[in-house]
């Protein structure tokens, strides 16, 4: 048995940076803008901004209080955090999810990572002068081999794997150091670095005006009304079987009466004018919204309530919250927000940007957008240097709870917990990287574990911080040290409505996702991840699914065998 060394923060800006750190992502200046733009933009943000109050600040408290519960009695990982919580030994296994779940994730996420390090070198060496998307996206789809397993394994300039040994390399240096001299320390230098790097690209992007003379419609204007107007304008024309089909939407207000005039004199062509009370009537808005604040603040990933454990009784945990949610809203909606859909739509054009997803709008559109504007390159290795420092500082936090569930279930020292954590997440990641065709195994693995149990694990956080523990007894946890006191309606939030909500939201996003039915029309087309584990089998989404399932029965083992949990009872 090996003595663990006890760890802690060195400041409360170190946590505070270090959480921020792990909710800021590619997911701030990728994913946000495509889903806020895909979703009606005002109408987006206002579902966002309720998912927000009513769900992510909620569970994000109640994971520091949790967090920092089950730290005073010498518990860091999820297990051992629920174990001694509710001193139920059947919630022990349920805060495996809380392991599984970022250690899975890193996996696959590291492999974007150096997605993002290599396209920062690529264009710092001159290697991304591309004139067209599709140009594009054929150096994306050969670089990290998305046409053929086994294809991503090169080590050229141009291929993933050189970039993708440095950046996993970093990672076990910077967690091997521990919690203050790796995540904190390097949580402490690349915040600030990428606040300012982003402001400095936000500024070049605002000043972009109107590139292209002859394409009056395509400037930043319309890029911050594509993503921000609550009205859209859609316009829509009939098929040979009399099917409205949508074709585009304008944001120009020219080009707005040119195409109302049009469809004005014509059978064939109509516009909807889509108000933001339709908008909020659709339930799809409201799951993307929900699943946007889930990626946006770490929630439900296993990371806070890790993260808040290895702070003192009396760290205030209320202002900490609050500060680490608030910065990483303002990387998300302030730059991220303002850069990357103004940026595409103002060389674009609303078309050639709409429905483009995170990985189409990132990897495809944003580097042919860099390498057409002035500085191109310059501005193009800011942009995913920017990236690859939001991407480390996630992945780092993916990390220190599987390295704080080893060290605890085990009873191993750092260097033994992070040898062993290595060569589980080099599996992983080597499965992930080489069947890379289509990225089928990213996708898979995101889907099951990036979305589906992180619904299922903020559902099981809150209930038990609601009706376990009891919402006013841990609202009277987090007065200790704090300057200010959550507001005590915040009770029945987190006991009532956060909890229904999130039931409600997990049923449809079950029912639309995995059952495949439009919540529309009431249609129903099996997703294609149910197809592909039961009605059309795919060789590569059933190892992935098998990947979990033999990573969570690891896991779940070394929970059942641990000494200390089993010795836990009601009254200790």
């Amino acid at each position: 048995m090996v003595k663990r060394i006890k760890e802690s923060w060195n400041s409360r800006l170190g946590v505070i940076l270090a959480v921020a750190g792990s909710a800021v992502g590619l997911g701030n200046f990728l994913r946000f803008p495509g889903q806020a733009a895909e979703y009606g933009g005002g109408a987006f943000m206002l579902a966002y901004f309720i998912s927000f109050l009513l769900i992510g600040l909620p569970i994000c408290w109640a994971e520091w209080i949790m967090g920092r519960h089950g730290g005073q009695a010498g518990f860091n990982s999820c297990p051992g955090i629920f174990n001694y919580i509710t001193r139920r030994p059947a919630f022990k296994y349920i805060g495996v999810i809380g392991v599984l779940i970022p250690v899975i994730i890193y996996m696959y996420y590291v492999y974007i990572e150096a997605w993002c390090l290599g396209y920062a070198v690529n264009f710092l060496t001159g290697n991304m002068d591309f004139t067209s998307v599709e140009q594009s996206g054929e150096f994306w789809g050969n670089f990290i081999g998305i046409g053929a397993d086994g294809s991503a394994m090169g080590f050229g300039l141009q291929q993933v794997g050189f970039y993708l040994l440095l950046v996993f390399i970093l990672n076990f240096v910077l967690i091997y150091r521990g919690i203050s001299r790796g995540i904190e320390l390097f949580c402490k230098y690349a915040m600030p670095t990428l606040v300012v790097i982003a402001f400095i690209i936000l500024l070049r992007v605002l000043t972009l005006g109107t590139p292209d003379l002859e394409q009056p419609a395509r400037n930043v204007s319309n890029g911050l009304g594509f993503m921000w107007n609550p009205v859209k304008h859609v316009v829509e024309l009939k098929d040979e079987t009399g099917t409205w089909v949508v074709d585009r939407e304008v944001v120009d207000e020219q080009r707005l009466a040119a195409v109302n005039a049009a469809a004005a004199n014509s059978d064939t062509m109509r516009v909807r004018h889509i108000s933001m009370r339709q908008q909020l009537l659709n339930p799809q808005l409201w799951l993307a919204a929900a699943g946007q604040i889930f990626f946006s603040l770490s929630v439900g990933f296993g990371v806070i309530i890790t993260y808040s454990s290895y702070m003192s009784k009396n760290d205030d945990v209320v202002l900490s919250g609050l500060a680490a949610t608030s910065a990483n809203e303002f990387c998300e909606v302030a730059l991220g927000g303002l850069i990357t859909l103004p940026a595409a739509v103002t060389f674009l054009g609303v078309a050639g940007v709409a429905g483009m997803g995170t990985f189409g709008l990132g990897f495809n559109v944003l580097p042919m957008v860099f390498a057409n504007m002035a500085f191109g390159e310059m501005f193009g290795f800011l942009f995913f240097f920017l990236l690859f420092l939001a991407a480390v500082t996630s992945s780092l936090s993916m990390l220190q709870p599987g390295i704080a569930f080893l060290e605890e279930a085990m009873k191993i020292n750092r260097k033994q917990s992070v040898a062993l954590l290595g060569l589980i997440t080099a599996i992983g990641c080597g499965f992930v990287v080489y069947f890379s065709k289509d990225v089928k195994a990213l996708d898979t693995l995101d889907f099951w574990i990036g979305t589906f149990l992180i619904f299922v694990l903020s559902t099981f956080q809150i209930i038990i911080f609601g009706w376990v523990l009891g919402a006013d007894k841990g609202l009277d946890f987090a007065k200790q040290g704090a300057a200010i006191r959550i507001p005590r309606f915040f009770s029945f939030v987190m006991k009532y409505i956060s909890p229904a909500l999130l039931l409600i939201i997990f049923g449809l996003w079950m029912a639309a996702n995995i059952f495949g039915i439009n919540l529309s029309t009431g249609e129903t087309h099996y997703s294609n991840y149910v197809v592909d584990l039961f009605i059309e089998p795919n060789t590569v989404a059933r190892l992935s699914v098998g990947l979990i399932l033999l990573v969570a029965g690891l896991f779940t083992l070394i929970t059942a065998i641990n000494p200390d949990y089993k010795n836990l009872n009601k009254k200790q």
